[in-house]
Order: C-alpha cells, then sequence, then structure tokens
C-alpha cells in the first residue's frame, strides 16, 4: 500500500481549495494500490487556508521544536502541521505502507526541495513536516 497526497488524486483539498491532479497517483488510487491523505486537513486546517512555508528551518527543524510553520502574515500553524503528520503516520503504519508519493515543494509533503518561509518563491533542500516523519519511520518518500 502506498501512501499519496490526496489533492494528487484530485481532491479539492490544496490551500487554495483546488488539487494538484496527478494522473499517475490516480491509476494507483484506482487500482486499490493507494490510501489519499491531507496532512492539513487531518491537523484540522480549514480548506481553503491561507498559504503556509516552515519559517526558520526545515520539515526536520519543525519536528525537533526549532522552526514554525506560519502564513505571510505570521499566523503559527505548526502545531496543525505536526498533528496532521502524526495522524498520517498513523494511517500509514495501520495500512502497512512502505511508501508514500506526496505533493513537491508542500510544508506537510515537500520531499527534498521545500519554500524557505519568506513567501518570495525561493527552494531551499528539506523536507516538509510530513514527509519529514514518514522518512523518520522508514518510509520511503518522493515527490510529484
Amino acid at each position: 500500500m502506498i501512501i499519496v497526497s490526496a489533492c494528487l488524486c484530485g481532491v479539492n483539498c490544496k490551500y487554495s481549495g483546488g488539487n494538484n491532479l496527478n494522473e499517475e497517483v490516480l491509476r494507483l488510487l484506482a487500482g486499490g494500490e493507494a490510501i489519499p491523505v491531507c496532512p492539513e486537513q487531518l491537523g484540522g486546517l480549514p480548506t481553503p487556508r491561507p498559504t503556509m512555508e516552515i519559517s526558520g528551518g526545515t520539515g526536520a527543524d519543525v519536528l525537533d521544536g526549532e522552526a514554525r510553520v506560519t502564513s505571510s502574515s505570521g499566523t503559527d500553524a505548526t502545531e496543525c502541521f505536526v498533528k496532521g503528520a502524526q495522524e498520517v503516520l498513523k494511517i500509514a503504519e495501520a495500512a502497512g505502507a512502505g511508501e508514500a508519493i506526496l505533493k513537491s515543494n508542500s510544508p506537510s509533503c515537500g520531499c527534498g526541495r521545500v519554500y524557505d518561509g519568506t513567501f518570495s518563491g525561493r527552494l531551499i533542500d528539506g523536507n516538509g513536516v510530513t514527509a519529514e516523519l514518514l522518512i523518520r519511520n522508514g518510509i520511503k518518500v518522493r515527490a510529484v
């Protein structure tokens, strides 16, 4: 079983209320191979919601208590992002998932690159909060 970002399956859970439909991921879902999740919604955030970025580091730093997830206006959503990541991990473990396909660059799902917290479109090396937690727990993560 594979955990996938729900927005990649066409679910309108993206911060803007839209989705990031990916045909490859949709085929996995249709074939019964994938479980769609939205960490932000599982963490209690509404859809639509303000754009969020990790301020002061990456998802690893958020999990270590050294960075925060905030909106451009300064609203702190760190607790929601951590809670959502923990809920996704619970689902992955319950399903026996060894892999996750997540949305690139996201402060939750980004794998390898995330926005730098300045809301300028600049990317830095690192993972989102959910991607980092899954990796720390032995789940292979890739982003699309």
